[in-house]
């Protein structure tokens, strides 16, 4: 076995350090915590307006009717609870004709639900839970710290094989495939599982300045963990999302804060929910 050339991976940890301390700093005003993230919000809010026409483009958008004036009604509401992470957002949403049982927001606040949640969210409280936590994803800037970190992986990855420059080509294979799966499982899948109970809490804070009960988030996720029964779901540590039990179990211990949050809302903001 040849040697392992180390100036390569010299040059790589100096510039992943010069990429990682330089890149833009949030501090996240819902939680506190302060993240480096690999675009700036211009660049976020721009590439979300793009994905957002092209995603309607290629879908039964939904115009009126029942469905989008409760959709409309939980997002404008959801909106007005974001508070000082979405103080630029261009707010807007959309309602999908489709089966999936999903919804999004991207950055910028363009937001897309499809009609197949709605039955699982069943009420408005169990809409609010999912879209607050898909708001959360843009407001809370995910997206752009999973960029940071997939650029600063990309240039450990190339300083790894470079400097392995000189092996068998077999022996190359194999370590760059042990360093991709200690990558993939012990940093990138926690990292995205933090990024989901980040929006969990975030998402029930939303709900509950909004108004709505955030005790109905624990039965929001009961119910779609019975939809998604039928499939396959890979192991936690296999998964960008915590497990349906980890969700739950995270959701029981952040509600005592998110109760304090629905009771400090007043008894005005739910006196103004539709009857």
């Amino acid at each position: 076995m040849k040697r392992i050339q180390f100036l390569p991976i010299v040059l790589a940890v100096v510039f992943i350090a010069w990429k990682y301390f330089t890149a833009e700093t949030f501090v996240n005003p819902e939680t506190g915590q302060k993240h480096r993230v690999g675009m700036s919000e211009d660049q976020e809010q721009r590439l979300g307006l793009q994905s957002y026409q092209q995603v309607l483009s290629e879908a039964q958008v939904v115009r009126s009717g029942p469905e989008v004036d409760l959709v409309k009604r939980v997002a404008g509401r959801l909106a007005g609870a974001t508070g000082e992470a979405a103080k630029d957002f261009e707010w807007a949403v959309s309602v999908v004709q489709s089966d999936q049982i999903n919804a999004f927001c991207l950055p910028g606040g363009k937001i897309v639900v499809y009609t197949g949640i709605l039955p699982v969210a069943q009420n408005e409280a169990g809409l609010a839970t999912v879209m607050g936590h898909e708001m959360a994803h843009a407001t809370g800037r995910h997206g752009s710290q999973r960029m940071l970190q997939s650029e600063l992986m990309q240039a450990g990855m190339m300083g790894a094989q470079v400097s392995m420059s000189d092996m068998d080509y077999q022996q190359q294979r194999t370590v760059i495939a042990l360093l991709g799966g200690a990558a993939q499982y012990g940093a990138i899948l926690p990292f995205n599982r933090g990024h989901e109970t980040e929006a969990d809490r975030m998402g029930l804070a939303y709900m509950a300045r909004a108004g709505y009960d955030p005790r109905e988030a624990i039965e929001f996720w009961k119910r779609m963990a019975r939809a998604a029964a039928g499939g396959q779901k890979p192991p936690e540590f296999a998964s960008t999302h915590p497990s349906d039990n980890t969700r739950i179990a995270n959701l029981e211990r952040l509600m005592p804060e998110a109760l304090k949050i629905y009771e400090a809302s007043g008894s005005a903001a739910r006196k103004s929910l539709p009857k």
